[in-house]
């Protein structure tokens, strides 16, 4: 039998994971959750710094990375580096200080073309989800396991799941513009 959940339940996934991609988007406040898009390749896998250090933010301006094994803190270093954030980290021991510049307009124009880009995406795997369940739909009624109707029925249902969450991922994006420009 067909379930319309599972295909929600996609979306939603799909819809958190934007979400926590804008958090990692530089707005010109410190944030720890910027850092949870940098990976750092160690014992030989890539770990997110929360898993290696503690993060914390003192200032409007300044994250703080204390590393909890000193040998990772060349590897965090490089890994903060090679990201989109455009920080420069500064070493003292185990901790790596992150002070956070003021966006340029330039940097802010450049971070909007990222989140629009971010949204499109997101809004691709939402209509992606919907076309698998549409086509798991027409493989049921192939194998008359499922009814014209039950098929006409389910397939508004997906799609006011995408409706909806489409229009979700547009707010985000223009509030988090509006974060942007504003800051």
């Amino acid at each position: 039998m067909f379930g319309v959940k599972k295909y929600n339940d996609k979306m939603l996934k799909t819809l958190e994971v934007f979400q926590q991609e804008l958090a990692s988007l530089r707005t010109g406040r410190a944030n720890s959750g910027m850092l949870d898009i940098v990976k750092v390749e160690v014992y030989g896998q890539k770990m997110p710094i929360n898993q290696l250090a503690s993060i914390t933010t003192p200032e409007p301006r300044n994250i703080n990375i204390q590393v909890w094994d000193i040998n990772n803190v060349p590897l965090i270093d490089s890994a903060i580096k090679k990201s989109e954030l455009g920080l420069n980290p500064q070493i003292d021991g185990q901790l790596i200080r992150l002070p956070v510049p003021d966006l340029s307009e330039e940097r802010r124009s450049e971070i909007k073309k990222i989140i629009k880009s971010m949204g499109e995406k997101c809004k691709i795997s939402i209509r992606n989800i919907r076309r698998e369940g549409n086509d798991e739909l027409k493989k049921l009624l192939k194998n008359k396991e499922i009814s014209e109707d039950d098929i006409k029925k389910n397939e508004k249902i997906i799609q006011d799941y995408t409706d909806k969450q489409i229009t979700i991922i547009d707010e985000r994006v223009s509030i988090k513009e509006k974060e942007i420009m504003t800051i």
